[in-house]
């Protein structure tokens, strides 16, 4: 799978595409990523990728003219989606990135910076708008790797126990269980108890049971979904 990242700062991603599982799957060629900076297709010899938005207000916009030529540089796979990450989009939700990870052969994110981008770059450009929660940050370089690191954990031959990826929090609407390691006995805090039985029927159910609870005190919302889902 090809990962295309339109970005004023390609040396942000230098870091953690060197590190962790991200590294070892680039490595062994499950993806590819290529960073492209908009300030390689300007005409000024300032290279401006921003102006003054019409009709007055604070901020700059980033200008379309860039942003359409960075995207048109690239090569065009069979299935790709073009995505703006920006906090009028979609929530993000596990379901799109696997629907990614399974569907697309190349994903095209755009960073945006300033306040947005021109809105005919959203209009005929952009597949899909994305967000990654109800705030805003001060660059699309942060929710782009929330992207790229959430979708290529899926890709097949990332990740060593695959069977894992389908017991994450959200696989089936609701969060992940509790989990505990060696020792039994921490500082007087004890593992509990089913987890020690052996009996993998109880275990399985206590996992559960904690799943619904856990996803009902802390995400009502989603345990309101889920039950909708499962009545």
């Amino acid at each position: 799978m090809r990962f295309d990242i339109i970005t004023l700062f390609p040396e942000f991603f230098s870091s953690p595409l060197k590190t962790g599982l991200m590294a070892k799957a680039l490595a062994r060629g499950i993806a590819s990523v290529v960073l492209t900076n908009p300030r390689d297709f300007t005409e000024d010899r300032h290279h401006k990728v921003d102006d003054e938005p019409y009709g007055g207000g604070v901020g700059m916009v980033m200008k379309p003219a860039p942003l359409f030529a960075a995207v048109e540089s690239l090569p065009v796979l069979p299935r790709r989606e073009i995505i703006y990450v920006t906090p009028q989009g979609q929530p993000l939700r596990q379901q799109h990135l696997w629907q990614w990870a399974r569907e697309c052969h190349q994903l095209v994110i755009l960073c945006g910076h300033y306040e947005g981008v021109d809105e005919r770059v959203i209009e005929h450009l952009v597949t899909q708008e994305i967000s990654i929660g109800d705030f805003v940050l001060t660059c699309g370089e942060i929710p782009a790797l929330t992207i790229l690191n959430g979708v290529l954990r899926l890709l097949p031959g990332t990740v060593g126990k695959p069977e894992s990826l389908h017991q994450d929090s959200f696989e089936e609407g609701l969060l992940d269980y509790p989990h505990y390691t060696r020792p039994a006995e921490f500082r007087g805090w004890s593992v509990p108890p089913v987890l020690l039985s052996g009996d993998h029927g109880k275990i399985a159910a206590w996992r559960k049971a904690q799943q619904i609870q856990r996803t009902q005190q802390r995400r009502p919302e989603l345990y309101q979904r889920w039950l909708a889902e499962h009545p």
